[in-house]
């Protein structure tokens, strides 16, 4: 019995390790392959119901095994279901904005949302649109911390100003000349240069002339033959006077009964000698001018006026002038003369200014600074000049719609004054402009527009 047993055990040992080489030659490799597919499936999102079905089978020899095999199948394939629930999600959120900026540098834009920015690394973040590409809103803190400030657009009377530029010049009524009516020599001058100042009467220079000779000769005859009528000496007297000899000097005649050789010339005003074409022993001839006599006690102004400004000039308007050497004074005067044609190449017309110079301060070709007072336009729209965002081609101004939103609108500027701009159309009477830190949401305001086009949007 014990030799039957004995012999027994050696054959069931043998058996069942014959089986389990079996297993582990079949089995190994079929799990394995089973597993490979599984992954496969599960990868390309097929139904998990299959990974189920080839667990299963992979374990159908034990049933504790194959309860436990499907389990697992089961476990893998809700996870792998999550994992694929997760990732649509994911997509469709990451794709509903396909746009993504760098904060730094706006000019990279891609849809890649695992992109970096190339020039300083940062992580790309959504550009988010408000609806409106030129719309920026801020937020209290950030309007508090810029000092945003804004003023209504109202009604008001607006003082139409030319400002302008000129040169003092001579004021051409006061000016005389003094010449021969006769040809002579000088003989003497009393001034020797130009810019000498005269008295009315001051001695200038003295002349000799035959013809002024001759004429008083005659008239000192008419005196010795008169008949009684007066005629000859009449005619004589008007002689002298028509060769430019003054009165006193023929009533001193009258008196002497003497020819004088010499003939004196004398001021017919106050002023400055501004042209002194003679020296003594020069032959002079009736047609050249000897001398001139400015008087200063008035000078004009001779401003350039722009094309688009001619007609609010008027004469007759006040004015003011602003000299660099005397900056803290100023000139008052009026428009005197308009000139009828425009200068082809600045394109501006020239006004003629009076002003009064009592204490001749004002210098000839002196350059001034011009202020003309047009009239006034009333009840006309007017912002703030510093609210004006000027251009190369127009001007904007940047309009509070509230609740922390701006926008930008272009406007037509009319008259402008140093504080206020006539504003003929882009805004509405009662809206509000910013009059401070404009510059900076009009900058975020074009970035953000032109990003808008960029992203297509």
């Amino acid at each position: 019995m014990m030799s039957l047993n004995s012999n027994l055990v050696p054959k069931q040992l043998s058996k069942h390790i014959v089986l389990a080489l079996v297993v582990l030659i079949i089995g190994v490799p079929l799990n394995f392959y089973l597993f490979t597919t599984w992954q496969s499936l599960t990868k390309n999102e097929s139904q998990p119901q299959s990974s189920v079905a080839l667990i299963t089978v992979a374990n159908q020899e034990d049933d504790h095994d194959h309860a436990a095999g499907q389990n697992v199948g089961l476990a893998a394939a809700e996870n792998n279901d999550s994992n694929a629930q997760e990732t649509a999600v994911g997509h469709a959120k990451k794709h509903s904005d396909p746009n993504y900026v760098c904060p730094m540098h706006p000019e990279i834009i891609t849809d890649d949302p695992e992109a970096t920015c190339p020039i300083c690394g940062m992580d790309l973040v959504v550009f988010e649109s408000n609806g409106d590409a030129d719309i920026v809103e801020l937020t209290p803190t950030v309007i508090n911390s810029l000092g945003v400030r804004t003023a209504k657009v109202k009604r008001s009377n607006i003082y139409r100003r030319i400002s302008s530029v000129g040169y003092i010049t001579y004021d051409e009524k006061n000016i005389r000349s003094v010449s021969l009516r006769t040809e002579g020599w000088i003989e003497k001058l009393a001034v020797k240069s130009e810019g000498t100042r005269v008295k009315q009467g001051d001695l200038l220079f003295e002349v000799y002339a035959p013809k002024l000779v001759n004429a008083q000769e005659e008239y000192v005859q008419a005196l010795e033959l008169d008949s009684g009528d007066g005629l000859l000496i009449s005619a004589s007297r008007s002689r002298l006077r028509a060769l430019g000899v003054s009165l006193a000097q023929i009533e001193a005649l009258h008196e002497s009964k003497k020819v004088e050789q010499l003939i004196r010339i004398f001021a017919t005003q106050d002023g400055v000698i501004t042209d002194l074409n003679i020296r003594e022993g020069d032959f002079i001839p009736p047609s050249k001018p000897v001398v001139n006599l400015v008087d200063l006690s008035s000078v004009w102004l001779l401003a350039d006026i722009f094309e688009s400004q001619v007609d609010w000039l008027k004469v007759g308007q006040n004015a003011e002038a602003q000299l660099a050497f005397m900056p803290d004074r100023l000139w008052e005067g009026t428009v005197e003369y308009i000139y009828p044609s425009l200068d082809p190449k600045t394109r501006s017309v020239k006004a003629r200014l009076r002003f009064d110079n009592p204490d001749e301060l004002l210098k000839p070709n002196m350059y001034a600074n011009v202020t003309i007072y047009a009239a006034p336009k009333r009840k006309v729209l007017t912002i703030p000049r510093e609210a004006v965002i000027r251009t190369g081609s127009q001007a904007r101004v940047i309009v509070a719609q509230g609740d922390g939103r701006f926008k930008p609108a272009i406007i037509h500027a009319g008259v402008e004054t140093s504080t206020k701009v006539e504003v003929i159309g882009g805004v509405e009477e009662g809206q509000e402009v910013v009059v401070s830190s404009q510059f900076l949401i009009d900058s975020e305001s074009s970035m953000r527009a032109a990003l808008m086009r960029m992203v297509g949007n």
